[in-house]
C-alpha cells in the first residue's frame, strides 16, 4: 500500500471518528479545560510529537495535489507536539480560542476526515 494512501485512510478515520464523537458528546470543551493542567499538556505532547514525527519522516511529500495535505498535517502535528512539551501555557491560550468555536472545529475535523478517506479510495 502506498504511504500516502495509508496516511489518508489512517488520519481520515482518526479525524472522522473523533470529529463525530466531539460533535455528539461536546467532549472537546472538556478536553480543552484539561490544558489548564501543564503536566497533562506536556504528557499528551509526547504522543503528539511522535505521531507528527512519524508522519513527517514517512510522508514529507511536497507536491501540488491532495498528498500535500498529509504533509501539512504531519508538520503541524510535529510543531504542536514540540509546543505542548516546551510551551504548554501557549497551547492553553490557543485552546481557549477553540473552546468558543468547538462545534465548528469538530465539524471541520470530521469533514477533513471524510475527505481524506474519499481521496484514498
Amino acid at each position: 500500500m502506498d504511504v500516502s494512501i495509508f496516511f489518508a485512510r489512517f488520519l481520515g478515520a482518526f479525524y472522522l471518528i473523533f470529529g463525530l464523537l466531539f460533535v455528539v458528546t461536546k467532549y472537546l470543551g472538556k478536553l480543552i479545560e484539561k490544558t489548564n493542567d501543564k503536566w497533562f499538556t506536556v504528557a499528551t505532547g509526547y504522543n503528539t510529537l511522535l505521531l507528527g514525527l512519524a508522519t513527517v519522516v514517512l510522508h514529507n511529500i511536497w507536491v501540488w495535489d491532495w498528498r500535500v495535505v498529509i504533509t501539512l498535517i504531519g508538520w503541524s502535528t510535529l510543531i504542536k507536539g514540540v509546543m505542548k512539551i516546551g510551551f504548554p501555557e501557549v497551547i492553553n491560550k490557543q485552546a481557549q480560542v477553540f473552546k468558543n468555536k468547538q462545534t465548528l472545529s469538530t465539524v471541520i475535523m470530521a469533514a477533513l476526515g471524510a475527505w481524506l478517506i474519499w481521496v484514498s479510495l
